[in-house]
């Protein structure tokens, strides 16, 4: 999509404090945040036409063609801040700066930029917790249109903008003393709400148990399962107090999808006697009020916190695959860049040449038409490196060189989120630099600890740099969370040679085996398999995944011993002697020969 230019009057908000806010109460922070944005912020610019560009985790920053709308609606939300919190001491309160300014914009798909934005922006920062700042441009406008108290600052110098800015001040006393506005209800808007391509509710679960008093195991189902599914980047999950008006209500969900503007509804159940707890869960399509998917969770645990975690985590992992396929699957006349990227989410389960060559034309159509988009840029890193780690292309050099460049474009010009370490890990781990690609993949989960691509990414370098036992728990741990992952004959095939090093060629070439029936397609899963069954003495049936090896490949590695060793760093020294008593031994007795 080509960039334009307007003119427009641009909203900028951050949370004062926000780190501070964040390291006292992570999780209670978050929630308060996102109520306030969805029961206020974001009605409140609905309600003065304006609209939201994007949200930065701690803030938003949000577009009007009026600067009276656009200032009468920074007013209007500082104002209702103030009543929002009052049960809570005042330094863990959350309050917002807001700044306004007036300029020309350069408009793209998801974002704006110009000096216009960065006044806005630095004006902001200049904002008193609860109070708002505003450039002369603005000012001038407003002047004989609205009776707010603004007060001169003076000229300020603000970071990279070469001429000083007249600033106006509205102090939060200012604020205090004026009216409280009405704040139009999220639920009922004049005009349909258009629901975001990937957003959902969790409905409470259902306590089905005898004892009412398991009612809390229920809530707190629900709850995690909101706040892990909000760690997925680009979901728009309905925060948890508005869901749980829904509580001991009859469910429709198409009237849920119409009120709360979410195109997905998620509810289940909980039913607990003695140790055994049962949690379903099913996703449905608000709109036409189809499921999607159903899961049944059985589990005995004497830890019932433990238990909670996991369900709720394997359960929002499920969720963000089923979906990314169902938006994929939705039909559409005109795609844009958003579509043609989820598109090439789907196209590439389960891997295979045909389908990382599909993934790549969908993110590169993306590309073109958003290309300053970090979320297409670094899939089409992650694509092209994964094939590369895969051996499925003729074009290995060309891949990883463009992968890297577009990794090391995306980290500096957005250094923060789960995709961006995780594009940053694969490249160095195809790249071999499994030391360094590690610290990326932990800072990719420490943003989404539900990554389970970071966690398959983590085991494979902490295998690569020794630390068998660590890359097995890892993987575990993966498996586990995505028992029916789309990329699962990856994850067996990883655990596969685990076990091989460890030299339990049992558990080894059961995993192998399991690998082969998910993803017939990887040479390097039948390869293992070949020296899995030569070292069980199997070998015709190693000759003939050897030969299957050999046909899917891509090059010539699985033709020799000295081929396979030059194709690729076989990890530290420790690792390589355990791949040569068992892989490189199995192979040469599968019939590979030395040169």
């Amino acid at each position: 999509m080509a960039s334009t230019r307007r003119l427009a009057a641009i909203l900028a908000a951050d949370v004062a404090g926000y780190s501070r806010l964040m390291g006292a109460d992570e999780e209670g922070t978050h929630e308060r945040l996102k109520a306030h944005f969805l029961e206020l912020v974001d009605p409140k610019i609905a309600e003065h036409r304006g609209r939201t560009v994007k949200n930065t985790g701690d803030g938003m920053l949000a577009e009007f063609s009026s600067v009276v709308d656009a200032v009468r609606c920074a007013v209007e939300v500082q104002r209702g801040m103030i009543d929002r919190e009052p049960e809570l001491p005042e330094e863990r309160q959350i309050r917002l700066r807001i700044g306004v300014n007036l300029g020309d914009v350069i408009v793209e798909e998801h974002d704006i930029f110009g000096d216009g934005v960065n006044v806005a922006a630095r004006l902001e920062g200049l904002a008193q917790p609860g109070g708002i700042c505003i450039s002369r441009t603005v000012r001038d406008h407003i002047r004989d249109k609205l009776v707010y108290p603004f007060e001169e600052m003076g000229e300020q110098s603000v970071k990279n903008i070469a001429r000083p800015v007249r600033v106006y001040g509205l102090r939060p006393e200012a604020v205090a003393d004026l009216p409280a506005p009405s704040v139009p209800s999220p639920l009922s808007t004049s005009q349909p709400v258009v629901a975001p391509r990937l957003s959902i509710v969790v409905l409470p679960f259902a306590n089905l148990s005898n004892d009412p008093e398991q009612q809390y195991f229920a809530d707190g189902i629900t709850e995690d399962v909101t706040t892990d599914l909000s760690r997925v980047a680009g979901l728009f999950v309905i925060s948890r107090n508005t869901a749980f008006t829904y509580k001991n209500q009859p469910i429709d969900e198409r009237r849920i999808g119409r009120e709360l503007g979410v195109r997905y509804v998620l509810e289940g159940s909980v039913r607990r006697f003695d140790k055994h707890v049962r949690v379903n869960a099913q996703l449905i399509q608000a709109e036409t009020n189809r499921h999607l998917w159903a899961e049944r969770f059985d589990s005995d645990a004497d830890d019932l916190f433990a238990l909670q975690n996991e369900i709720s985590r394997r359960i929002a992992v499920a969720l963000n695959v089923e979906l990314v396929a169902a938006e994929a699957a939705r039909p559409t006349q005109d795609p844009d860049a958003r579509d043609y990227l989820l598109r090439g989410i789907a196209a590439g389960w389960p891997p295979s040449r045909e389908r990382y060559a599909e993934q790549i034309k969908m993110y590169e159509r993306a590309l073109a038409l958003a290309p300053g988009t970090v979320g297409a840029q670094s899939a089409l890193a992650i694509a092209l490196a994964s094939r590369t780690l895969d051996h499925m292309t003729d074009t290995a050099a060309a891949d990883l060189a463009r992968a890297k460049e577009l990794a090391e474009r995306v980290s500096i010009a957005s250094p923060r989120g789960a995709l961006v370490h995780y594009g940053r890990g694969t490249v160095l781990r195809a790249e071999s630099k499994w030391q360094e690609a590690i610290p990326e993949y932990e800072a990719a989960i420490a943003f989404n600890r539900n990554f389970v691509y970071a966690l398959h990414g983590l085991a494979y370098c902490k295998l690569m740099v020794g630390f068998i036992d660590e890359a097995c728990e890892l993987e575990e741990q993966v498996i586990r969370l995505s028992p029916r992952d789309p990329s699962i004959g990856n994850f067996y095939f990883r655990l596969g040679t685990i076990h091989l090093l460890r030299s339990r060629i049992d558990e080894a070439t059961s995993w192998f085996e399991k690998a082969r029936s998910a993803n017939p397609g990887l040479p390097y899963v039948h390869a293992h398999l070949a020296a899995a069954y030569a070292l069980k003495g199997k070998i015709e049936g190693a000759a003939a995944a050897l030969a299957e090896a050999r046909r899917l490949s891509a090059d010539d590695r699985y033709m020799s011993i000295t081929h396979l060793k030059a194709a690729r760093y076989w990890g530290v020294p420790k690792v390589r002697a355990l791949l040569e008593t068992t892989l490189f031994v199995g192979l040469r007795k599968a019939g590979m020969p030395e040169e």
